[in-house]
């Protein structure tokens, strides 16, 4: 093949003649970019830029949002809220887990002590239930019905006010900030008797449901007799689904209280209004949470409540009654307190879930993301509960301006 000359054109290359070809490369464009605009460049017109800013061609840049602490400042996603929700727990533990101590101890104390008061005075118990007539047997009964109750009672009672001092902690992980035992009291003491009248307003809301029904099932037993078993069936399931529905309904209401320092009935409506629209998303995630909780629990347990069985069949076949009392008392105590911290670690686990779920609902009708990204980077209110006093929806709120940092000024795509 012909070789081209040193510093030439090669010969298959026709010679460019004045006037025609691309412009020369060692000079500027024989161009008057002034020339008005209906003059066109010899090499074509320039190409459009659909997003109004030079050079051509730049394509918008996608930017991450912010995650300073457990979950990025965003609308989050199913497996963010549940990595949030471990995070928080393991920043921190003593807050988190010493609350849920606290709210699983009165129900796990007094059934070990049922428990263990049973198995020593099995025998007595039985000659005394054998001495009894028909009319002691059913006040003994109510009396025991009474006592779970009040207990059940006390439970919840305790678990809403503890419920939203724990979304303290979850609050301040979300800006990376850590938050002690102490430290969660002295934040959320100023909404204790909020949360107090929270508490008190959703136990007696369920327990008139619980006697609307019984009033409901014995009217309609007394009216058509044993054929009523068919009516209350269906009614027993739409009872259940109602339950199921409010419960989703005022799920964040603690956080709400607390947060953004509300009173009990304001923060039973402001949790109606951020879960509308959301409401089979959260029930979703609730009930994934409650299910892997669940299954969790009772890996942990099956093996404890096999203990009795494996001490008296394979560990002491031959003990005396003394014996075997003593060791089922000690199992009884055993299973307790394993149930006790198997109980804390999913109710904390939960407490966050909920508190994210609040965050992510704010972020998703109040652009609280925005907000929290303008607090982080003031750095303000280090030793503060982020989230409050910043306004709804453009609205002076608790103690913060009006804002249009809204869902519709956000620099990252909204995942839904």
């Amino acid at each position: 093949m012909q070789q081209p000359p040193r510093g030439g054109v090669p010969p298959w290359q026709p010679q460019s003649q004045p006037g025609s070809g691309p412009p020369p490369w060692d000079g500027p464009p024989a161009w008057n970019p002034s020339a008005g605009p209906g003059h066109t460049p010899p090499w074509g017109p320039p190409p459009s830029n659909p997003y109004g800013a030079p050079p051509p061609y730049r394509q918008p840049l996608y930017v991450a949002p912010p995650k300073p602490g457990i979950i990025p400042l965003r609308p989050l996603m199913f497996g963010e809220i549940i990595d949030g929700s471990f995070q928080t727990i393991r920043r921190n533990a003593k807050a988190m887990l010493g609350a849920a101590l606290l709210a699983q101890s009165l129900a796990v104390v007094l059934t070990a002590v049922f428990t263990a008061g049973s198995v020593v005075s099995a025998a007595s118990l039985e000659t005394w239930v054998e001495g009894l007539n028909e009319q002691d047997m059913i006040s003994a009964g109510v009396a025991f019905l009474a006592a779970v109750l009040l207990v059940s009672v006390l439970t919840i009672f305790l678990s809403a006010v503890l419920q939203g001092a724990m979304v303290v902690p979850v609050a301040r992980s979300v800006l990376n900030r850590t938050t002690g035992f102490r430290q969660m009291w002295s934040l959320a003491r100023s909404r204790a008797w909020a949360l107090i009248r929270l508490a008190c307003l959703l136990v007696l809301g369920w327990l008139l449901g619980a006697a609307l029904f019984a009033g409901l099932a014995v009217a309609v037993v007394a009216a058509v007799g044993g054929v009523g078993a068919l009516i209350l069936i269906p009614l027993g399931f739409g009872g259940v689904a109602l339950a199921i529905w409010i419960y989703i309904k005022v799920l964040v209401a603690p956080a709400a209280v607390v947060i953004e320092e509300l009173g009990a009935v304001d923060g039973l409506r402001r949790s109606w209004q951020l879960t509308r629209g959301n409401w089979w998303r959260v029930l979703g995630i609730t009930l994934v949470v409650a299910i892997m909780v669940g299954i969790i629990a009772q890996v942990v347990t099956i093996p404890v409540s096999l203990l009795p069985a494996f001490y008296t069949s394979v560990v002491s076949p031959h003990g005396g009654a003394d014996q075997a009392v003593a060791a089922a008392v000690a199992i009884a105590v055993v299973t307790a307190i394993v149930t006790a911290l198997v109980g804390g670690v999913g109710y904390a686990f939960q407490t966050a879930v909920m508190a994210l779920l609040y965050l992510d609902l704010r972020m998703r009708k109040d652009g609280l993301d925005i907000a929290l990204l303008r607090l982080m980077e003031s750095g303000a209110d280090p030793d503060g509960v982020p989230g409050r006093g910043i306004p709804v929806h453009g609205q002076p709120g608790h103690g913060g301006p009006a804002t249009n940092a809204g869902p519709a000024y956000r620099a990252w795509p909204d995942v839904r």
